[in-house]
């Protein structure tokens, strides 16, 4: 199953929205087939460890992270596959998590009198595929805070200078997640002060992100990096219902996607938003924001995962710019509380990561 985890992550930022999946095939002790899910479109790992166990596959056992699907894609059903091969045994991380189709590869390869053994290393398989599981159960996307920080949680100094606060390591760290997720998310006042470019700049990026910009009046510079880069990845701009309709016009004209949202507190309501991304398919976004839009993320309780990254820095006094806008609470009761957290390093850096409590879309 180890095995099949790591084939799995091979697949990461190119197999949106399905999910990563890895397997492998025994017999006699010995590995004969292995294979994963390349691709979006392309044959499911089942298939792909058959296929190059060929006949040893009669009789063996096939080791699975993810139950084998039993419906007609853009594949044919693995439960299939796995049948007409011959195989004796499927062991399995988890159950699909979608609630349509929850069970049904179980119960077929069981019905057809094949051994199934379930939850083996299945926390690992579960977290390997938080973005599929939450997309699928939720039909938002599952949405990861990035954020940039010296000790004291400062984002820049009092000029706005902020390139860099951490390293090397923790940039190449994030374009690594950029290439990971299918979209990654800023606030206009991002652009206006950065200019970002807010591609995928590792070697042979497994995707590019769709860019999304959170621009409630429209204010994007239609010179800027992100409007002349359109042909590198798509670009969504967001904004409220007022906005200039000739300025609309010209930006849609190259190649760029506008949609206006009603406004929440005087800002693009962040819900409406994840919602019309889940239509899209966009299974996941990483946002990159300013203090506004962080502050705006939270306040909405849009995010489910997030990850600060600190730089052994400090900056220290008032006029510096803090990673939230808002005001803080009254008291600590009133506190966003971090689950499941870790720490580790990147390069001079801390990587900071958890969970925050789970939200309803409900509208």
């Amino acid at each position: 199953m180890r095995l099949a985890l790591r084939l799995a992550r091979k697949g990461v930022g190119r197999v949106s929205p399905n999910p990563l999946v890895g397997a492998v095939v025994v017999k006699d002790g010995s590995i004969v087939g292995k294979g994963y899910h390349k691709a979006y479109g392309m044959d499911h790992a089942e298939v792909m460890a058959l296929r190059e166990a060929r006949d040893r596959a009669s009789g063996a056992t096939i080791y699975v992270n993810l139950e084998p699907c039993n419906h007609v894609g853009h594949t044919p059903p693995c439960t299939q596959a796995i049948i007409k091969a011959g195989i004796r045994r499927v062991v399995i991380g988890m159950r699909d998590p979608n609630p349509d189709v929850i069970g049904g590869g179980v119960e077929t390869l069981r019905t057809n009198g094949i051994i199934v053994k379930e939850g083996v290393l299945e926390d690992r398989c579960r977290k390997l595929n938080e973005v599929f599981i939450y997309f699928v159960q939720h039909k938002v996307p599952f949405v990861v805070m990035k954020i940039a920080a010296t000790l004291d949680g400062k984002i820049a100094t009092r000029t706005r200078h902020s390139q860099w606060v951490t390293s090397e390591n923790s940039l190449r760290y994030v374009h690594r997640l950029r290439g990971a997720l299918d979209a990654v998310m800023v606030g206009i006042g991002t652009v206006l002060k950065d200019n970002p470019l807010l591609t995928c700049r590792i070697p042979n990026p497994p995707h590019q992100p769709m860019r999304i910009v959170v621009d409630t009046h429209l204010r994007m510079p239609e010179n800027t990096n992100l409007v002349t880069s359109i042909d590198q990845a798509p670009l969504l701009i967001v904004t409220g219902p007022v906005v200039d309709e000739s300025k609309k016009k010209r930006l849609e004209s190259r190649g760029i996607e506008i949609i206006s949202l009603p406004l929440y507190n005087n800002y693009v309501d962040l819900k409406a938003l994840m919602t019309i991304l889940g239509e899209k398919g966009i299974t996941s976004v990483l946002i990159e924001g300013g203090s506004r839009l962080n502050a705006s993320v939270l306040k909405e309780r849009i995010a489910q995962k997030v990850m600060f990254f600190y730089a052994p820095k400090i900056l220290c006094g008032q006029e510096s710019l803090s990673m939230f806008y808002e005001p803080s609470p009254d008291v600590l009761d009133e506190a966003v509380q971090v689950l499941s957290w870790k720490l580790r390093k990147v390069g001079p850096d801390f990587l900071f990561q958890g969970y925050l409590p789970s939200v309803s879309y409900q509208q």
